[in-house]
């Protein structure tokens, strides 16, 4: 073990070289009130010596300067500890601060384009007016994955709640910095956490579940465009083998029939399922005893399919 990681372990440092020295400083258990604390990171930053792990819980940070000038990738300050960190203006442009703690951080009017907060701790992080274009988020927060391995339902339930607040933080601080796209990310993962603080098999998760399945909370009208082909071809199958009637003629399924003639038949029975579906209702064919029920079904989701279509569309596209 390097000498000087044992200040950070509470236990007393006894290194004799400056660089130790400085690397102990950084890795201190405590709060730091240094008022040449800027400076001080900003010129470690600046060396290129490694910044990991760093204790700056508490720590007067405002306006720090953290540009990597000149260089694509940013400086990097990983599992570094930013507890109730004052960071407000603070230039992150580009940073690496994957698996930092930001809990309670102030980061408002902060300039964080195009940082990695991958698996980064952002509960009750304060984001009000901070550029957040092109940050790189991860795949879920890393209260999701602690919940996932709690062993008690109560551990549990407490994650997915601390989610759903990181949610809805983050979905406020999107809107307003006019990131709409994330906004609805943040809206529909927000609703995902809620949902799984709800009983197992109750109704009101259950019917969660469908609207997930079905718009995304409203937020994917493509889910939506796809379950209205699914229906109409599953109606059009359905009218094809209990048949529906063109006239004095059945449109069905007959294994006597050419294969051609069972394709006219099939496609008659989709151009049926999609007039129906649509409430169109032309009235050149007609249903035919059981598909009679199975049209009042298809209009009835297809009219609903169809508003909901619009609600969504309109919202994704007016926001």
């Amino acid at each position: 073990m390097n000498k000087c990681k044992f200040k950070a372990l509470g236990m007393t440092c006894q290194a004799t070289e400056p660089l130790e020295d400085e690397l102990c400083f950084w890795h201190q258990n405590k709060v730091k009130q240094d008022t040449d604390l800027v400076t001080r990171l900003e010129a470690r930053a600046r060396s290129g010596e490694p910044m990991v792990g760093f204790q700056l819980r508490k720590a007067v940070l405002h306006g720090i300067n953290l540009v990597h000038i000149g260089h694509k990738d940013g400086f990097r300050l990983l599992d570094c500890d930013f507890y109730r960190a004052d960071l407000r203006e603070a230039h992150l442009f580009g940073c690496d601060l994957s698996g930092s703690s930001l809990m309670k951080a102030d980061l408002r009017l902060a300039n964080l384009h195009c940082a990695n907060l991958t698996g980064c701790n952002l509960l009750g992080t304060r984001l009000e007016g901070a550029r957040l274009d092109n940050i790189s988020w991860g795949q879920e927060i890393i209260q999701e994955q602690q919940a996932r391995e709690a062993a008690t339902l109560a551990s549990k339930l407490d994650y997915w709640q601390q989610a759903e607040e990181i949610y809805r933080n983050l979905r406020k601080a999107s809107e307003q910095a006019g990131l709409f796209e994330n906004t609805g990310h943040f809206f529909e993962r927000e609703m995902v956490m809620r949902r799984f603080q709800m009983p197992l098999f109750s109704p009101a998760r259950f019917f969660s579940k469908i609207v997930d399945l079905f718009c995304g909370y409203g937020e994917r009208p493509l889910r939506v465009v796809l379950f209205s082909m699914l229906a109409i071809l599953c109606f059009a199958l359905l009218y094809f083998i209990f048949g529906i009637s063109d006239g004095n003629q059945l449109i069905q399924w007959n294994n006597q029939h050419s294969l051609g003639q069972n394709l006219d038949d099939i496609l008659n029975c989709l151009y049926f399922s999609v007039v129906t579906f649509t409430t169109l209702g032309y009235g050149d064919l007609t249903p035919f005893g059981p598909t009679r029920f199975f049209a009042a079904i298809e209009a009835f989701i297809g009219s609903f399919t169809l508003a909901l279509f619009v609600v969504v569309f309109v919202k994704k596209m007016t926001r």
